[in-house]
């Protein structure tokens, strides 16, 4: 990400085309029985594309996206246009009309876009009449190896195989192979199927990393993982939450049905939840069930147990939603709220500006407000970003109150004006904080200024926050870059941050060919082998008990290929801390009855931290001497 795919595709197509960059005395032969080349990209991109092609090259470039994209198509037909650029959305629209054409080259941008064979997108993208099909990513496997096969199948077609040969000859056997406890003739086999799977997956793939190319240039990047202790009442809500009838019913499905039959729960009484919370706001129209319950309430509820790790008020009904939806939200937050809804300030939305500025009642705005402090002090400029716009709202709040000069932008900013907004951060010394949303602001942006990066809110999609991060870890970025995602220790969070991990070490296998730490005990997919992160079990834990990461990452005996090894927390986490807290912050206080860890929090409201790089490299130690605010010098 950040290394000038869009210049190098220019490039590529000028040698293409013959051209030499003088557009006063063009080549005799230049683009002489050359049809015309589509490129499809995310619409944020589509002005950048225009804009590199009039910078480096003499194409005569159109842009079918939006009112007039009927009379540029047609020029097409005339050869009055050599390049067109249109949006993924625009292309999947107009499919029937564009795959028409025979294209001479075909570019897809951001092509990890395309990792789902089941799309409209990409079946869309399928009939285009093309043999020279590229695409374009910085994160070509984001969630699953078979993604892989999804985006090579789409550009060199039947390259790697059938799909079905691909799942049973690579994926599974990397995936069970990474596991934890995984018997010899597994990892051996895993070993020698992700060689020959590197090496078929470069005949057709250029990789450039920013260490092999402009590392040199670069002062580098820490990517920190902060654990912050929930607040009191967060904690009570979250617990709450876990024994809603809703949440109740999808963690006890599998027990016998309590009625006497020889059937499990899900299979018979306990299918659909009329006396729950969330199933009945579901099913109002269809108070019998739907055929998918009672899986059909799994993602609400997680969205649920996930707004109380970010902050409370993000449950309260919303006064922008309809009437039948802010009934059900009051349902809800009146059952986890419980006797807590005085201290939380009732039921609606805290309107007061102070109330919603208040770090008391959400861990991560604590750890939050106390890092940025220290940070303004030094001069350092901060990209704080999260995936919810109301969450946006309340940190804006924060900022204001702590006099902070700030920037925004989401989906509400025109585009536009978003170019602007970037220049005028990064060109401004007294703006100190950009706001963006994840889903706004993940692609396409260059703020360079800063070198604080912060993501309130993790994505099970680990290339979300690494597109985030590298929003300022790019050319031109003059400074050390440090970035701090924050997640609420002993919640749903935290498996997603495990499950991120579990992704990018799949990653580093099956890309790469890397050799990485076998972690985990789950394998994706595999109903046998749930281990501690997959199934709807291990989704609705209660984790307020454990240090769930720490214990996995570092627990006894975890196997490192075919080498044990033991790693002390304080090892990885106590280099984060300052060095005033570390005396009295302890991460090996246990119980050994009941083989539980208690979680101690450190004066900024830190239960525990470690560098995400460490844990995906398996590389061991503090090889930086700063504080946990993020200042002090390197040592090799």
């Amino acid at each position: 990400m950040g290394l000038g795919k869009t210049i190098q595709a220019i490039a590529f197509l000028s040698a293409v085309y013959g051209k030499d960059g003088d557009a006063t005395s063009p080549k005799e032969n230049e683009g002489v029985n050359k049809g015309p080349t589509l490129i499809i990209c995310p619409s944020s991109v589509i002005q950048n594309w225009e804009d590199e092609f009039s910078k480096w090259s003499t194409f005569s470039v159109a842009i079918y996206h939006g009112v007039n994209r009927d009379t540029v198509f047609d020029k097409i037909g005339t050869h009055g246009t050599e390049i067109l650029i249109t949006s993924f959305d625009t292309y999947r629209i107009n499919e029937n009309i564009m795959s028409q054409m025979n294209w001479e080259i075909v570019i897809i941008d951001e092509a990890h876009r395309l990792k789902n064979e089941k799309s409209k997108l990409y079946e869309a993208c399928l009939a285009i009449k093309t043999r020279k099909r590229y695409g374009l990513t910085g994160t070509v496997m984001q969630n699953k190896i078979m993604e892989l096969f999804n985006l090579f199948d789409l550009v060199v077609p039947g390259g790697l195989g059938t799909r079905e040969h691909f799942r049973d000859y690579y994926d599974e056997p990397l995936k069970h192979g990474q596991r934890s406890s995984a018997p010899e003739r597994f990892v051996q086999v895993a070993a020698e199927r992700k060689k020959h799977l590197v090496s078929v997956l470069h005949k057709f793939l250029l990789r450039r990393t920013k260490e092999e190319t402009i590392g040199h240039l670069m002062m580098g990047k820490e990517d920190n993982v902060v654990f912050c202790a929930m607040s009191d009442v967060q904690k009570r809500v979250y617990k709450r939450m876990l024994q809603l009838p809703d949440v109740q019913c999808l963690i006890n499905k599998e027990l016998p049905c309590s009625c006497g039959s020889p059937l499990k729960q899900v299979e018979c009484c306990n299918r659909t939840v009329p006396n729950g919370v969330i199933w009945p706001y579901l099913h109002k129209d269809n108070p019998d069930g739907c055929d998918s319950c009672p899986y059909c309430i799994v993602l609400p509820c997680l969205t649920k147990l996930q707004q109380i790790s970010n902050h409370l008020e993000l449950i309260k009904p919303n006064p922008r939603d309809d009437t039948d939806k802010q009934q059900k939200d009051m349902v809800f937050a009146s059952a986890v709220f419980g006797t807590d809804i005085d201290l939380v300030g009732g039921y609606t939305q805290n309107e007061s500006f102070m109330g919603l500025s208040d770090v008391q009642h959400c861990g991560k705005m604590r750890a939050l407000e106390n890092l940025m402090s220290s940070w303004i002090l030094h001069g350092d400029k901060i990209l704080l970003f999260s995936y919810s716009v109301r969450m946006l709202d309340i940190l804006e709040k924060l900022l204001i109150r702590k006099g902070y000069s700030f920037s925004r932008l989401d989906g509400s900013t025109p585009t536009s004006l978003r170019q602007s907004y970037v220049d005028d951060f990064n060109t401004s010394p007294s703006k100190q904080v950009f706001l963006i949303s994840t889903r706004a602001g993940g692609l396409g942006l260059n703020l360079v200024s800063a070198n604080r990066v912060v993501i309130f809110d993790p994505n099970w999609n680990p290339s979300h926050d690494l597109q985030a991060q590298d929003r300022s870890f790019r050319f031109g970025q003059k400074r050390h870059v440090e970035v701090f995602r924050l997640l609420a220790a002993g919640s749903l969070e935290e498996l997603v941050y495990s499950r991120q991990i579990y992704k990018q070490q799949l990653a580093n296998i099956a890309v790469s060919g890397k050799l990485e730490k076998r972690y985990f005990e789950g394998v994706q997919d595999c109903k046998e082998f749930r281990g501690e992160l997959f199934g709807i079990s291990n989704l609705f834990r209660d984790l307020s008990d454990k240090l769930f990461t720490s214990e996995i990452l570092h627990k006894e005996g975890t196997q490192h290929e075919h080498k044990s090894e033991t790693q002390s927390l304080p090892d990885i986490g106590m280099c984060f801390l300052p060095s005033q807290a570390r005396d009295s912050f302890s991460l090996e206080s246990s119980d050994t009855e009941t083989n539980k860890r208690s979680a101690p929090v450190n004066e900024l409201g830190i239960v525990y931290a470690h560098r995400n790089e460490d844990i995906i490299s398996h590389e061991r130690g503090c090889d930086v001497t700063h504080d946990f605010y993020g200042h002090g010098s390197s040592r090799v």
